[in-house]
Order: structure tokens, then C-alpha cells, then sequence
């Protein structure tokens, strides 16, 4: 049983707005109906969201990366719509101004603690969404890194990357990182 589903950024932007591909929009039916089992099977959903402010064109992302997306209240900052719809009564989500989350990760860690999952052993995770390659995969290494002993599992078939290439080649550094990949 899975303690938690992460879903990472599953926001118009990344969807089907300026960073948005054929990849990431293939993938939001599968990522609805894990949601939605999820829900059913009493795991806790929780969900990030790639968040910045007007000034994002002058911050050190806005010059490596000068597409201004997810800007906090815009139109592309809400959740897909597929996605928006499965939200339910105590799903949570998270703002982050970058690529991970650090408040994600104490929340996590703070599971873990309640459960009495020492260094996260007996705690399951699971992270779908975009982009494979920068946001859910630095925040399966945070939470590896936060939590080594957890089992960490990112399913590749309900995740996209910013190309095929790139999502393959963040799939590898998962596994590298012992991280499950499925």
C-alpha cells in the first residue's frame, strides 16, 4: 500500500500552455484515474505547485529558462482541469517557488515521524507528473534524501519529461538513486 501519491505540477503551463507537450497532455488521464484511486484506497494525495510571482523574468530560473509560466493566480498556474476535478476534501498541495520542495519534505519526514518510520523504513511514496526531468525528479531526491530508508517510487508511464530524452535519462538517475522507477 502506498502511503502517499505526490503529483508534481500537474498545471496548465506544463501542460498544455508554453511548457506543455504531447507528452504531458498523454498523460493526464492516467494521472487522474491514479488520483482517483488513490482517493479510493485512502491514500494521501498531495500535490505541488510550480509557483512564481510577476518578477519571475528576473529571478536566476527566469534567465536560464525565460518562458514566464505559473504565475501565481494566472490562468496557468491552476491545475489541468482532468487533475483540478479529482481534488478532493483533504488533498493538500504545496507551492514552490523552484524545482523541489522542501516544505513537501518535512511534511513527509513529519509522516514518517508520526508513523514511526525511522528514517522513512516502512513508508512508501509514490511521484507522477512533469517535468520528469527537473521537478519530480528533484523532489524524489529531496525526499531520499530526507527519508533513505522509504521506498520511493516514481511511475514512469504517468510522468513526461521536456522531451522523451530527457525523461528517460532523469528515469536513470532515479535508478541510480535507488529510487523505484516503475
Amino acid at each position: 500500500m502506498t502511503d502517499m501519491l505526490i503529483v508534481v505540477d500537474m498545471q496548465r503551463d506544463f501542460v498544455t500552455g508554453p511548457l506543455g507537450s504531447a507528452e504531458a497532455r498523454a498523460i493526464v488521464p492516467a494521472v487522474a484515474a491514479r488520483i482517483r484511486r488513490a482517493a479510493e484506497e485512502g491514500t494521501q494525495v498531495v500535490f505541488t505547485l510550480d509557483t512564481h510571482d510577476t518578477d519571475y523574468m528576473e529571478t536566476r530560473e527566469g534567465r536560464f529558462l525565460p518562458v514566464p509560466h505559473c504565475i501565481q493566480g494566472s490562468e496557468g498556474w491552476a491545475l489541468e482541469p482532468e487533475i483540478a476535478q479529482e481534488c478532493r476534501r483533504g488533498m493538500i498541495s504545496f507551492e514552490k517557488p523552484t524545482f523541489g520542495s522542501t516544505a513537501l519534505m518535512h511534511h513527509v519526514a513529519a509522516l514518517a515521524g508520526a508513523k514511526g518510520c525511522v528514517s522513512g523504513k516502512g513508508l512508501r511514496v509514490e511521484l507522477c507528473g512533469v517535468c520528469t526531468d527537473i521537478c519530480v525528479v528533484s523532489n524524489a531526491l529531496l525526499l531520499k534524501a530526507a527519508l533513505p530508508e522509504a521506498d520511493i517510487l516514481v511511475d514512469s508511464a504517468l510522468c513526461a519529461g521536456v522531451t522523451p530524452e530527457k525523461h528517460a535519462a532523469a528515469l536513470e538517475t532515479l535508478r541510480s538513486c535507488q529510487v523505484e522507477v516503475k
